[in-house]
């Protein structure tokens, strides 16, 4: 349940002719009264003798009865409260005790032989109320009423208990603002899937993921095709910027304009300016040899990897630091990744947002190594789905569910209800990632493993066994056994200890997180050894490991015919 306070009105006839007309998009029906200060207030909507003016004037006595200079300019007090998507609908009786309890609870009428002030509540759709108040109490005094927005959501924590509604997680203050109901309706009527205000807020953390100065951000801002407006002091100092999309106009057809805060807390110009002035990485490109997409992708797995330790071992700025930064390696990998993955990328960079800020306030600068590698990914340029760019794609993904999955964890330890819900939709959706990713070159891997001689195979299960007693018996009964086999052959080819490696990756701890110890397993080795991603291209030609070991093919062995979703065990993946 989820209330909004505004209390910035000044017409409280013009808020009743909307909350009791048809709505904007004809969206309002049967609007009536379900409560009201006095429980005999006239409703204009069932009682044909009752006019809205009647119901205003009635509101507007305590302010009417004040000397002109004493009245508040601003005096309407509104706020709706709206039930989630997955709740039952109320009754017009359970809304109207709903309304009781948030006036009192908000100072506006407290009860309790305190002077209270004048209000009713207007029902026009099953799932939510809209509350308007005049700030005015009966005697002439103005309401409690300061912070009435926190006491209204803690209110409405209360209500969803005990009624057994969805129970919304707490919020802190540090989300970035819900786009209006005015934002949202323009949207649909322009086909937009979100509103203004959030594809520039998308944009802009994109545009700063991994830069190093103001400009490059503002080139970057640019290059996205977004209009930019700056803000400087008299003596030439830039103090903040403003952004718009091209095609969203106002009614007198000039852009609309947002200040970088009001897109999200982080976004305003000194709040990024602090990702630059503490160990920001290199200020020149990355060199040629550290720029492909598949490269790009290794190192943002190894900054990943090392992030998780951070966030559970360190101090809570630093861990602060790096869950921020991961939220631009998301961006980053988001903006560069083939279109088969995009999509849920997409998703979760937008999810964990959300769970990048937090009242723990970061300590820049130990989070350079994550930040390095959004800035790689990006210079890396986009990366094909196919190949090492999409095997390494995987592989980045593996490490980030991790990431994210030990971020949701801290955020769960410090309470930030609101911060670890939504890390958990953004591993979701890397979870999805990841299949449409990993399908291909676990593939490969996977009919490569089948194919080992049963010689090596057999070693393999004893060094399996000798290496990691308490998990072989899981992974051997996995699917994704076989391109951990595969993976091990390749490992000794390349002149590795298989069994040293083995043991190392699975000391590295998290995971009681994986579906599938062995695919996690797989990348962790090939990232160790430096091994390539992917072995689509060598499928036809006889393993690595086979011309090593000098042992031939099985006469008849041939690869198994499967669909990706047979050979790549990434069902369930996590």
């Amino acid at each position: 349940m989820i209330p909004s306070v505004n209390k910035s009105g000044s017409r409280t006839i013009g808020l009743l002719a909307y909350l009791y007309g048809p709505g904007k998009h004809e969206e309002h029906t049967d609007p009536h009264l379900v409560a009201s200060f006095d429980g005999m207030s006239p409703d204009p909507g069932r009682d044909p003798k009752a006019t809205l003016k009647d119901l205003q004037q009635l509101l507007d006595q305590p302010i009417q009865a004040l000397p002109k200079h004493a009245r508040p300019a601003k005096h309407v007090w509104h706020t709706s409260v709206r039930a989630t998507a997955d709740d039952r609908i109320l009754t017009d009786e359970e809304w109207g005790d709903i309304a009781r309890r948030i006036v009192a609870a908000t100072g506006i009428d407290p009860g309790g032989g305190q002077p209270g002030c004048r209000w009713a509540a207007v029902r026009h759709a099953d799932d939510h109320i809209h509350i308007v108040a005049t700030l005015v109490c009966e005697d002439g005094s103005r309401p409690d009423d300061f912070r009435s927005g926190k006491r209204a959501q803690a209110e409405c924590r209360l209500i969803e208990k005990e009624l057994g509604l969805h129970q919304v997680a707490p919020g802190d203050g540090t989300a970035a603002q819900r786009p209006t109901s005015a934002e949202r309706h323009k949207a649909e009527r322009q086909g937009r899937d979100r509103t203004a205000r959030e594809e520039l807020r998308e944009t802009v953390r994109r545009a700063v993921a991994g830069t190093t100065s103001e400009e490059e951000f503002f080139d970057r801002l640019a290059a996205a095709g977004l209009l930019i407006r700056k803000r400087a002091a008299p003596s030439g100092d830039l103090l903040g910027y403003k952004v718009a999309l091209p095609d969203d106009r106002n009614k007198d057809d000039e852009p609309v304009f947002y200040p970088g805060a009001r897109l999200a807390p982080d976004l305003s110009l000194p709040r990024i300016r602090e990702r630059w002035s503490a160990g920001r990485p290199a200020q020149d490109d990355p060199p040629a040899d550290r720029t492909g997409p598949a490269a790009a992708r290794r190192r943002a797995a190894s900054a990943a990897w090392t992030a998780v330790l951070v966030i559970e071992h360190g101090e809570d700025a630093v861990a602060a630091a790096h869950i921020a930064a991961a939220g631009e390696v998301l961006d980053a990998l988001a903006k560069t990744s083939a279109a088969h993955t995009r999509r849920e990328l997409r998703e979760a960079a937008w999810a964990f947002e959300r769970a990048s800020r937090s009242h723990v306030r970061a300590e820049r600068g130990h989070d350079r190594a994550l930040r390095q590698a959004a800035r790689d990914l990006v210079y890396g340029g986009p990366a094909l789905g196919r190949g090492e760019d999409g095997a390494t794609t995987a592989m980045a993904i593996d490490m980030l569910f991790f990431l994210i999955t030990a971020a949701a964890r801290w955020h769960a330890k410090k309470n930030h209800a609101q911060q670890a819900a939504a890390a958990h939709r953004a591993a979701a959706h890397l979870r999805a990632a990841y299949q449409a990713a990993a399908a291909v070159p676990l593939g490969a891997l996977y009919q490569r493993g089948q194919r080992l001689n049963r010689t090596l195979r057999q070693r393999q299960t004893t060094m399996l066994r000798e290496a990691v007693p308490e998990l072989a018996e899981q992974i051997l009964a996995e699917p994704g056994w076989y391109a951990l086999a595969a993976t091990l052959a390749d490992a000794e080819a390349a002149g590795h200890d298989p069994a040293a490696l083995l043991t190392e990756a699975a000391g590295q701890r998290e995971l009681d997180t994986a579906a599938s110890i062995s695919d996690v397993l797989v990348w962790r080795l090939r990232r160790a050894a430096d091994l390539p991603a992917d072995t689509t291209g060598r499928a036809h030609d006889e393993s690595a490991a086979e011309r090593f070991t000098h042992q031939p093919r099985q006469r008849g062995s041939r690869p198994v015919s499967r669909s990706h979703s047979e050979t790549a065990p990434t069902r369930d993946r996590r």
